[in-house]
């Protein structure tokens, strides 16, 4: 039987890097006993706490505050305590106003009929909290910082259809597309359309923009300022001229690199912490924390699919250049549907769902899930293992030598299936690989440190986008109501490569000239309905091509202090977007 040599070489690398990675990420990962270096649990039981505090917990840190050079959601998170968008959606998909003064729409003139430009009209009363105006002149040269190619922004590709972005006066700002579009409130909204203070940063739109002091020591116009932010913790202070007025707390400490369930522990049990984020943390054990009386959980369904990525390159096999996972150089399995659909339907979602998320996960076929208008009738996801097999031996995949591993022309079946060390994750890749050697594949898991997984670092090989391997599992939605962005990462044009520092988040090398047809139909119709026709013939069309698996349709799964009020969540921006209104509980006078 035939193992090529950097294929075997690299799955032998694999099965050590499973301990190292394990025993590296312990004691971040672990479900049941919290980090031992959180040593303020204990300080505050003892102590008591300081109720104008607000204390957040998070899985992962924030390495940086500028948003547009996010590496990731811990990123967006703490910056959206800071920075705002001209307005974001709230959990139905409508505009609320943020830094507008009001939402542009056909009837006050704002969007032009034709979908060639909206106008924003900006609050006249907001200041950057160092006392500096905020003007249009902001919201231009946040737009020039973006699409600065030497700055390489995290953000660029929501804002690849504006043509320009012009201040027509102090206080109004024009928005011209490319095109017609329907996408017009896409730019300047959400955790993507943080704006940035033109003082602070128009020194360092070029390639020096990650050396920017602002990026640790923003200056911003929300509700709350950094203070203090090192070794995972940030921390911030009231801004005393807000333009909302005072928020409810003098302070807001963020902590990072916390495990869920300790995380969660800590609002639900202990009382030590007041909002724990995206507890990825199974069924039974989430359960069990909801018998304690300190805190509450809160799901909530948006956009947000754990699937499972196929590579349709070939990740053992280098070009002349030395890229691997190249679209030079198909996959030797994948690039065949029967294969990709066997796999398919050697998924048990049914399983994984119930034993795993319980009430926070739903079984799914389709990657778009969200808003209902896009969502495409039915969902099959059926669990069949004889039908697999069936494929895979038309496929003229069989095992000839009886040793339980398929294989054509002398070539074995077999995967790397890698994933960021977590709990569920790696659980849910249990469950898969069972049924997939079950099946006659051999699987061999991988598990990868979060921040590298999930790094927009070029040097970071271990990433999701580099994908040097068969199959990965994570999970991603779109950040908008409008999923044209989202729909456009399975374009052919956005295929992460060496020549783009893999920046591009096409990780699966999909590439299909009907798909792109229909996504680049639907960046123009101005019908909703006929818009939302395209979206969902294309998402049926990545069923089909099981150009992705997905497997759970996931809730955004919080734990809040029942000493809170106020906190309202949206799938479309981050779980931060409205801490201006959070508050404490009122005091409750004596009968």
């Amino acid at each position: 039987m035939i193992r090529s040599g950097l294929r075997t070489a690299l799955l032998a690398a694999a099965a050590g890097a499973v301990l190292t990675a394990t025993v590296t990420c312990s004691q971040s990962t672990d479900l049941s006993t919290p980090p031992t270096s959180t040593t303020t649990v204990e300080a505050d039981a003892q102590a008591g706490r300081d109720p104008q505090i607000l204390r957040l917990r998070y899985s992962r840190s924030a390495l940086t505050l500028n948003p547009h050079l996010a590496t990731g959601y811990q990123d967006f998170e703490a910056a959206r305590i800071v920075y705002e968008p001209l307005a974001s959606y709230n959990e139905d998909g409508e505009l609320v106003a943020f830094l507008a003064d009001e939402i542009p729409s056909l009837e006050n003139g704002g969007v032009a009929a034709d979908g060639t430009s909206v106008t924003w009209t900006l609050r006249p009363d907001v200041t950057w909290a160092d006392g500096e105006p905020f003007t249009a002149a902001d919201v231009v040269f946040t737009f020039e910082f973006i699409r600065n190619p030497v700055v390489a922004a995290a953000t660029a590709q929501f804002y690849e259809g504006v043509k320009s972005v012009e201040a027509l006066d102090e206080y109004t700002v024009k928005i011209t597309f490319a095109n017609p579009t329907p996408a017009w409130s896409v730019p300047f909204t959400g955790q993507t359309g943080l704006i940035l203070p033109r003082h602070i940063f128009e020194e360092f739109n070029g390639p020096d923009a990650r050396d920017a002091l602002a990026n640790l020591q923003p200056v911003g116009t929300g509700p709350y300022q950094v203070v203090g932010f090192e070794s995972g913790t940030v921390v911030f202070e009231a801004n005393p001229s807000y333009w909302g007025g005072r928020p409810a707390f003098q302070r807001v400490e963020l902590l990072g690199g916390i495990a869920p369930y300790a995380a969660a522990r800590e609002v639900m049990q202990t009382g030590t912490a007041d909002f724990a984020h995206n507890l990825q943390i199974e069924a039974e054990a989430l359960s069990g924390l909801e018998t304690y009386a300190s805190g509450h959980i809160t799901t909530l369904f948006g956009s947000q699919v754990e699937r499972i990525m196929l590579n349709f390159a070939n990740p053992f096999a280098r070009t002349e250049e030395g890229e691997r996972s190249s679209p030079q150089i198909p996959h030797p399995y994948f690039s065949d549907l029967r294969v990709r659909q066997a796999v398919n339907l050697a998924i048990d979602r049914d399983t994984i769902v119930e034993q795993l998320y319980g009430t926070t996960g739903k079984p799914t076929a389709h990657l778009l899930v969200a808003p209902e208008i896009y969502q495409t009738p039915g969902d099959d996801y059926a669990y069949d293992l004889e039908r697999a097999k069936a494929l895979l031996d038309e496929a003229g995949w069989v095992d000839t030598n009886g040793d339980g591993v398929r294989e054509k022309d002398g070539v074995a079946l077999e995967v790397l299936f890698q994933a960021a060390v977590s709990p569920v994750r790696q659980k849910t890749q249990a469950i898969v690989s069972d049924s997939l050697k079950e099946l006659g594949v051999d699987v061999q898991i991988a598990r990868v440190r979060m921040d590298e997984f999930f790094s927009g670092d070029p040097e970071d090989t271990g990433s999701l986008n580099h994908f040097f391997a068969d199959m990965q599992i994570y999970s991603i939605g779109n950040e908008s109501p409008d999923p044209g962005t989202y729909m456009g990462w399975w374009t052919c044009a956005k295929i992460a490569s060496q020549a783009n520092q893999w920046q591009e988040p096409n990780n699966a090398r999909y590439c299909n000239p009907e798909y792109d047809r229909l996504w680049a139909e639907a960046q123009q119709e101005l019908d909703p309905a006929l818009r939302a026709e395209l979206f969902q013939q294309m998402n049926e069309l990545l069923a089909q091509d099981v150009a992705v698996i997905p497997v759970v349709h996931r809730a955004m799964t919080n734990a809040v202090s029942d000493r809170l009020v106020n906190v309202e969540f949206t799938p479309w921006d981050a779980s931060t977007w409205a801490i201006k209104d959070w508050s404490p509980q009122p005091a409750q006078e004596d009968e």
